[in-house]
Parts: structure tokens; sequence; C-alpha cells
């Protein structure tokens, strides 16, 4: 029997294990998806799951219930050696181990990326993650609970000022919603008024949101700027240390919640950690049909996709461009991959990957968004409801659909749930203290007994 090994289960490899579970018999090959988590993120809703208009779990696809037949290794790829067919693979629990594979489908996504800015490790929190989200959305509203019983002054100012680094899609639109769930709770807090908030968005290009023109991109900041906003363009950070945030035009502040979304990096893995090949950013070569390798020299039985491979993008006009890492490509991705690989088992005829967008879509708030497809503009409530009518469509699973359009339905109706669970990042506390607040929290390595 085949083993095809996927590395990495979000968009592009989870695509390409359920479009292979439907075309393949039990008896032609064995699905290996190792990722360390157990769900697909669909991360368009995390700027939704940041105000509380799409529930965290919706917001997450669980591997198990919709890969029935694939066998699904919690742990992380730490190397590849296609030479030898084989990977290392780190487990949650337990040593390093070798798996060996016929056929590999690297779809592990890009990481984070970050610069040696003084305080960023220590402050600052990304956008990427359902975690994250969930975590985003808690400080926010722990900061308010706090900031509400605290007389005028600079540690109110600190607990009411917000930062993101990043004006591409998901800094614009988890700005965006974070503003519009800041702005609305302050009807629950009649000590707090809007004057106090203060939300900063920090870019190091002229503009914001590349995906869209000129001409909506500036639409899109006079739009934040008039609730309230702090666009700075042209603008980098030098420090975040303390949580005391200094741009490089010359203006400090202090701000309670930073959060980084200042673009993506190859994955470490792919980069430093395969014998596959990649070019200057780091990216595997990918050809057009998805296979790992170039025109001339193709690496047999390695596949890719996603954001961590260059894929050449046929619909483009621009000799040498290649898709842009978003959701749309990865999808439409993996569903190819799924197809492509059991022709080639199969001795079937592969097909080359050409997707022209459909457009880009971003909402900024509650009733807020924008829509642009070639010269077609649309802003505001019409754009909205395009963005939370496409992602519900995208979204895996009827299941999901109707759980994520079952929130949007009761809000709707009852409006936000301004309830903060902050303390499940720290389940134990209550436990510890068992309600003597004098009594000090353990560390997790304390009562242990020495080695």
């Amino acid at each position: 029997m085949r083993e095809i090994v996927i590395v990495g289960g979000g968009y592009a490899g989870f695509y390409a294990a359920w479009g292979l579970e439907k075309r393949l018999g039990t008896a032609e090959a064995r699905i290996t998806v190792v990722d360390p988590r157990p769900y697909m993120t669909y991360q368009p809703f995390l700027p939704e799951v940041t105000a509380g208009s799409v529930e965290a779990r919706h917001a997450a696809v669980s591997l198990r219930r919709h890969l029935r037949r694939a066998r699904l290794i919690a742990g992380t790829v730490t190397a590849i050696r296609h030479a030898d067919r084989t990977i290392t693979v780190r487990p949650a629990n337990g040593a390093d181990y070798e798996l060996r594979y016929d056929t590999i489908v690297v779809t592990a996504g890009a990481v984070t990326r970050t610069f040696p800015i003084p305080g960023l490790a220590q402050h600052a929190i990304g956008l990427k993650h359902v975690e994250e989200a969930v975590a985003i959305r808690d400080r926010l509203m722990t900061a308010f609970d706090q900031a509400a019983f605290l007389p005028p002054g600079a540690e109110r100012r600190r607990l009411l000022t917000v930062t993101f680094v990043g004006g591409g899609f998901s800094g614009v639109e988890g700005f965006g919603e974070l503003l519009s769930l800041a702005t609305a709770m302050l009807k629950s807090y009649p000590e707090l008024s809007s004057d106090e908030l203060s939300f900063h968005l920090v870019e190091a290009r002229g503009r914001i949101l590349p995906e869209v023109g000129d001409k909506p991109g500036a639409w899109v900041v006079r739009s934040l700027e008039r609730r309230g906003a702090h666009v700075h363009l042209n603008t980098q950070i030098h420090s975040l240390a303390d949580g005391h945030v200094v741009l490089s035009n010359g203006e400090e502040f202090d701000s309670a919640l930073v959060v980084w979304t200042a673009g993506n990096a190859s994955n470490p893995v792919v980069h430093n950690h395969s014998d596959l090949p990649i070019d200057e950013r780091g990216l595997l070569v990918v050809r057009p049909d998805l296979r790992v390798g170039t025109d001339s020299e193709l690496v047999a039985d390695a596949w890719a996709a996603g954001d961590d491979a260059a894929v050449p993008d046929l619909a483009s006009t621009v000799p040498g461009a290649h898709t842009v890492p978003n959701a749309q490509h990865a999808v439409r991705q993996g569903r190819l991959l799924a197809k492509n690989i059991v022709a080639d088992l199969r001795g079937g005829r592969i097909k080359n990957y050409r997707h022209s967008s459909l457009g880009v879509v971003a909402t900024l708030g509650l009733g807020r968004g924008i829509f642009q497809y070639k010269r077609i503009v649309i802003k505001g409530l019409p754009a909205w409801l395009m963005h939370r009518g496409y992602h519900v469509l995208a979204v895996p699973s009827w299941e999901r659909k109707i759980r994520v359009l079952t929130v949007w339905l009761t809000a709707a109706v009852f409006g936000r749930d301004l309830v903060s669970l902050a303390s499940v990042q720290h389940p134990r506390d209550a436990f510890v203290t068992s309600g003597d607040p004098q009594r000090p929290v353990e560390s997790p390595t304390s009562g242990r007994r020495a080695a």
C-alpha cells in the first residue's frame, strides 16, 4: 500500500486529505496527516472571533471528525529528507521518531514574521490561531473591567490603548473588529468614554490593504480615523519594552494590548530542515501542477501548496508572478492536489493550477466592510454582508455553516455577548488559592521533588 504523508493540516493540507479520502480506495494508499493541532483553523473568521461575533470553536474544523480514514499524528515535522523518503516527527509527548513515506505533500503553512524589536517577544501577541484571537478578546474585556474602577490617569490610558502592527488583511480586519467591539462595550461601562479609547494601527508602508486599489485603501484609512482610530503609515515600531510603544515618527505611548500581524515568513522546516528545493524567499519551488521542482528538474513523489509554496500564477499578466498566500488559493490548491495525486497514481492527466481572483472582501467591524473586484468597489454594509455570505459558504461542512449562522442570528437579536473568560488561561489559580486571596499561587514546578 502506498504511503502518502501530508505535512500540515491547514487549508491546503485538509482539503488535499479530504479529497484523497473520497477518491482513493482503501487498498490504494494510506493517508497520514501530521499537525500539532487537531483542527484546521478557518483564519478569515479570526477577526470576528476577537470581536465575539464567531465562537472560537466554530472557527476550528476538527480533523478527526472529517478525515475518517486518514491516520492523524499530533506532532510537528522537524525535518524532511526526501532523498531517503523519511520525515522526523516530534510528537506532543515522547521522543522524536522517523516516518517513512512514498509520496509527500508539504502544506505546512507560513509562520508569523517577527523582527528583533525590544519587548516584542514579551508583550505582543499574534493573530494566526484561534487561541490568540480568544486571548485578544479576553484581554481587551479584562482591561475594560480594570480601567472602569481607576481614576483618570496614565494607568487607565494604558489599559484602554490597543496597538496593531501590520496593515494587511489580518491586521486591518482584526483592528476594525476589535475597535467595533470596544465601541459597543462603552454602553456597558458608563465610567468610560469614547475619548479615552486609543486605537493605533501601525504600517511600515505608505498604504494598507495592498490587495485593493489605492483609492479603496485610502477610504479604509479615512473610515477608521472617523471612528477615532490613529493610522500611522510609513511608520515602524522601534521598541515595545515594558509595553511602552516607540514609533519611528517620534510618537510614544503605553499600550496594554499589542497585536502583531506584520506579515508571514517561510516555515523554518521548509527553509532550514529540508532537502527539497527552495527559492530566495525560502519557499518551495513548485511547478504549475503543484509538483515540487521546475519544468526541467522534477522532484518525484513530492507535492506542495499553500503559503510555503511558490506556486506560479498562470492567471496573472505579470511574468514570473506567484499566487498570493491567502485562503482563496490554498483551498483550491488543496482540492487540485487531491485530484492530481490520484491522477498520478492511476496514470491519468495532471492539470495545472489556474485560478482568477474572485475579488477581495474585508470586514472592518460590525456592519462595515469593503469589496473590490477589478474596478468594482463596494463599501459599507453591502460589502460587510458580502463578506459574511462568502465565508459562511466557504467554511467547510454544513455543520460549521449552521453553527456560525446560528451565532450571527442570535447576536442580531440579543446583541454581543460581553463576557470575558480570561481566567481559562490560568485554570488552576482558583483551585490553588482555595478561596484564600492571601495564599500565593504556586508555579507549575513548585512542590516537585528535586531530582
